[in-house]
């Protein structure tokens, strides 16, 4: 792969002339995660093209792909989203963004200026605030719902050229700014233990991810690269699970980061359906497993969503949201005591069952929505 990645530079499909930032403004992986307590802008920049199938595996710039941040419900992004994120506590805001409706060369994966623009325009909005950054490749439904070996050669060319224009465009920005690979790569519908044809390709993505992104030098030389398990499950990624990237020899791994999400247990985190959680044992077993797997070897760790949905019946509403309380403020100090990097997720949607995962009202001015949440968030951070 690295020699075609040369013969890719060398093609004049990117030139890099950034000067590199000092190395001691470079933290390591561990460094730049430890005490973040951050924030997910979900379903905003990885929603699909209007009117698209979200599951649409075409690529391409359909007319007015521009305007996806809103094709699913929410309004736009504005500076006063990301300071009101600031000013509630949060110290780093996750990116997801969908680029395969924002194609308009799929030879090159080139993307839309235009797009390019407007997720740039966001970044530097919270750059501003002071917040680090994750920018990822969210949703590529041809990438994340074809982990086979028929289309692994296919997907890595495309992804390493989709990565080679992203860290192209961003060589220039600072450490605060990290780039994860992938995201909740998985055969469609199908969320359960993966094939081992399954992980070699996660792995190969992740190879992939980082041999583009080092060869565009300056500033991404260093940058923290976050690289996934598969479907995000950090089951799938232990005991050998995951296989460390290599990264630059001078680099090893000290500007790594491996990324989970972990809703658990999810009949009581997504869908809504038990109102007390206490196990305890459960959250630190798993994350005791994943600090001695990846972060005992110098990588960073990185928990890219976590959430509970806002669930419960009038007559025990109460009682759940102080339990969500609780679950908030232990998971926080969790992966506070361990030194990961935690992000909670925010789609912007309220009311009780699954999936209502909102924390500030978008609709009305950001909104503190779930004071519940922000209350053990807070308690936690302001703890450690």
């Amino acid at each position: 792969m690295k020699k075609i990645f040369t013969g890719m530079l060398l093609a004049g499909l990117m030139a890099c002339t950034a000067e590199p930032v000092p190395a001691q403004e470079w933290p390591d992986a561990r460094q730049w995660c430890n005490m973040v307590v951050g924030w997910n802008l979900g379903n905003q920049l990885e929603c699909s093209a209007p009117g698209q199938d979200g599951e649409s595996m075409m690529i391409g710039c359909p007319d007015g792909s521009i305007n996806a941040e809103t094709a699913w419900g929410n309004p736009v992004v504005t500076v006063k989203t990301i300071k009101a994120v600031k000013d509630a506590g949060f110290n780093a805001v996750r990116i997801p963004v969908r680029w395969q409706c924002h194609i308009v060369n799929e030879q090159a994966m080139l993307i839309d200026r235009a797009w390019i623009a407007r997720v740039k325009e966001v970044v530097d909005w919270c750059l501003k605030e002071n917040l680090k950054v994750i920018l990822n490749t969210h949703h590529e439904k041809w990438l994340e719902g074809r982990p086979t070996y028929a289309c692994k050669e296919e997907n890595c060319r495309k992804l390493a050229l989709l990565w080679l224009n992203i860290a192209s465009e961003f060589a220039s920005y600072d450490s605060r700014l990290a780039f994860a690979g992938t995201n909740e790569v998985h055969v469609r519908d199908n969320w359960g233990a993966p094939t081992e044809e399954n992980l070699a390709v996660q792995n190969t993505y992740n190879q992939t991810f980082i041999d583009i992104v080092r060869s565009t030098g300056g500033n991404n030389a260093k940058r923290n690269l976050i690289v996934q398990t598969y479907v995000c499950n950090p089951a799938f990624g232990l005991d050998g699970g995951l296989i460390v990237p290599t990264d630059l020899p001078e680099n090893g791994n000290r500007h790594m980061s491996v990324e989970f999400h972990f809703y658990d247990p999810w009949d009581y985190c997504g869908e809504g359906k038990a109102d007390t959680w206490n196990d305890t044992e459960r959250m630190t077993s798993m994350f005791d497993r994943a600090d001695a797997e990846w972060g005992s070897k110098g990588l960073g760790v990185v928990i890219g969503e976590w959430g509970v949905t806002d669930h419960g019946s009038r007559s025990v509403l109460a009682a759940v949201r102080e339990n969500t309380t609780l679950y908030c403020k232990t998971y926080v100090s969790e992966a506070l005591k361990r030194g990961f990097a935690s992000f909670v997720w925010d789609n912007n949607s309220f009311g009780q069952g699954a999936d209502k995962f909102g924390i500030f009202n978008r609709f009305k001015g950001m909104k503190l929505q779930a004071p519940w949440v922000m209350q053990g968030i807070l308690e936690a951070k302001n703890t450690e």
